[in-house]
């Protein structure tokens, strides 16, 4: 009998909650009335962020109530399952809503009760999807050369989110619907809930400092080692639990498994670079992996079928068609202090043996001091000056110990050939910031782990491959006759018949085709202002 009075109580509630419906309309329309003149009145101690279309919702309705006990328990549903996609069950008043349910469920609760829980529980979604579809966090609030800022795009707002609450039953599949549909956003998530595990398990703990330790050594901070590469998969446990204090080849194979994943040099050794990332704590990591979550929340909605990707912080191209990679290649792109900028735009076009014409960044950083204090450093780096009519002047007859940006009336260009700092071959979707994609001669920089050496633009390895691609639509531009107009020597412009998106983006984390977590250094320290601004309260972006 008491185990059959438990079970009966939460449908008990239920039933007392669902009586909502037969709320007075009047006392519903004087509440959306007192809303729509002082949008700050509290309904259970909350701002409505949404004032304008929740009244709108209930307007429509003839202000009769929208909740039920189906979807009231669809919605707490949805609440709960977004804590896996990083996000903050609170912004979307968990705790006031099950206030508001108590209260609501009394049996002596006032018709205000019911009210204010069904007007809190339409806030309550309206949140939810904002988030979902838009992302909590405002990226143009700490980067101005963003643009790839999405909207609502949507007729009726108001119809899209009665449709979400009338789908009864289906109501938490609804909310999920909303979420990026990719694998990429998928496979983060799970990623995620791995190390929620982990963490739930308490965690790793950190492997002591030391000396270099290198396969063969015996050395007593090897079990810390294995203890640390188990705890999230890189050494088998069984390995971890009988291996001793030997640095062996099982533990070797694990050390560089992990070097792999983190974008390290994988040599199998556990020196100051692998230490450091093998100590950083998981509650780090997994605001890492919610920071990147929100990117893609970003991103990844509205993507083109065809368009080229630049992971500036993986050091990664790719060009991707219908959601699959069809080509990547390792990239360089600009210093911490000359960083890459994260934008989208269109490549309409791209040029074989490029000339290089010296940015006004580079001349007034580098070329001008470095010419006032060696006169050969143009002669050396084979830069021409080039007049106002296009013609080369000699370099000895121009005074450059006054020369500044502002006063220098000529044109720094660098003759197209092997040794051009573009290569052979440049991509060009023109931006306000001069960044393009090129080929490089400093080929040898691509076999290092950290590939932060361009002043921009993004160096792309195997360039002519993308070229190949970009063109393969286009008849007689097949890889033949492309290394045929290279090794001709001319500078040659191909229009893309179809314009191409480029998307810079930003991720330091992701899950490879091989299902392994990518994690990579912030090179631009942008994460930290994505994980604060997750952390702040809810509010509508400004418009």
């Amino acid at each position: 009998m008491a185990r059959f009075l438990l079970a009966l109580v939460p449908a008990l509630l239920l039933a007392q909650v669902a009586t909502a419906q037969a709320a007075d309309p009047e006392l519903l329309r004087d509440r959306i009335e007192q809303l729509r003149a002082n949008p700050e009145t509290p309904i259970v101690g909350v701002r409505l962020a949404a004032v304008r279309l929740v009244s709108q919702l209930y307007e429509r309705r003839g202000f009769a109530a929208e909740w039920s006990a189906n979807t009231s328990e669809q919605l707490a549903r949805a609440i709960d399952a977004c804590e896996a996609d990083g996000l903050d069950p609170e912004d979307y008043l968990r705790t006031p809503l099950a206030q508001a349910r108590s209260a609501a469920a009394a049996a002596n609760a006032p018709p205000d009760a019911r009210i204010d829980l069904d007007l809190l529980q339409t806030e309550a979604l309206v949140r939810l999807l904002y988030h979902l579809i838009l992302g909590k966090v405002d990226p143009s609030s700490f980067d101005p050369n963003w643009n790839l800022s999405r909207r609502l795009h949507l007729s009726d707002p108001a119809a899209f989110v009665q449709g979400i609450i009338d789908s009864g039953d289906q109501l938490a599949e609804r909310v999920e619907h909303e979420k990026p549909p990719q694998a990429f956003y998928r496979n983060l998530r799970t990623a995620y809930a791995h190390l929620r595990e982990i963490a739930a398990g308490g965690g790793w703990k950190p492997v002591p400092s030391g000396p270099t330790l290198k396969p063969g050594v015996t050395d007593s901070r090897v079990h810390s080692l294995r203890a640390r590469l188990a705890a999230d998969g890189d050494l088998d446990p069984n390995a971890a639990a009988g291996g001793g204090d030997l640095f062996d080849p099982a533990l070797e194979a694990a050390v560089r498994a992990f070097q792999a994943r983190h974008g390290l040099g994988v040599d199998g050794s556990v020196g100051p670079g692998t230490l450091a990332e093998l100590n950083v704590p998981i509650v780090a990591r997994l605001s890492q992996l919610r920071v990147n979550l929100e990117r893609a929340r970003w991103v990844l909605h509205d993507l083109p079928p065809e368009f080229v990707l630049v992971n500036v912080a993986g050091f990664e191209v790719y060009f991707l068609r219908d959601n699959s990679v069809v080509w990547r290649a390792r990239a360089q792109v600009g210093k911490p202090y000359r960083a890459s900028p994260i934008f989208r735009a269109e490549m309409t076009y791209l040029v074989l043996n490029p000339t290089w014409t010296v940015p006004p960044g580079i001349l007034a950083a580098d070329i001008l001091p470095a010419q006032r204090r060696d006169p050969n450093t143009l002669a050396r780096k084979g830069l021409e000056v080039v007049d106002a009519q296009g013609r080369v002047v000699p370099a000895s007859s121009i005074d450059w110990s006054t020369a500044t940006p502002r006063n220098f009336r000529y044109m720094l260009r660098q003759p197209a050939g092997p040794t051009n700092a573009l290569g052979r071959v440049k991509f060009m979707f023109p931006n306000s910031h001069s960044v393009y994609l090129h080929d490089t001669p400093s080929k040898d920089l691509f076999d290092r782990s950290d590939r932060a050496f361009s002043s921009g633009c993004i160096r792309v390895e195997n360039p002519l491959e993308l070229a190949t691609t970009l063109l393969a639509p286009q008849p007689g531009w097949d890889r033949a006759a492309i290394d045929a107009a290279i090794a001709a020597g001319k500078t040659r412009t191909i229009t893309l018949q179809k314009r191409v998106p480029v998307l810079l983006l930003y991720w330091t984390a992701w899950v490879d085709r091989d299902g392994a977590l990518q994690l990579r250094r912030d090179l631009y320290g942008r994460d930290a202002k994505v994980a604060a601004g997750l952390a702040q309260p809810f509010r509508i972006r400004p418009r």
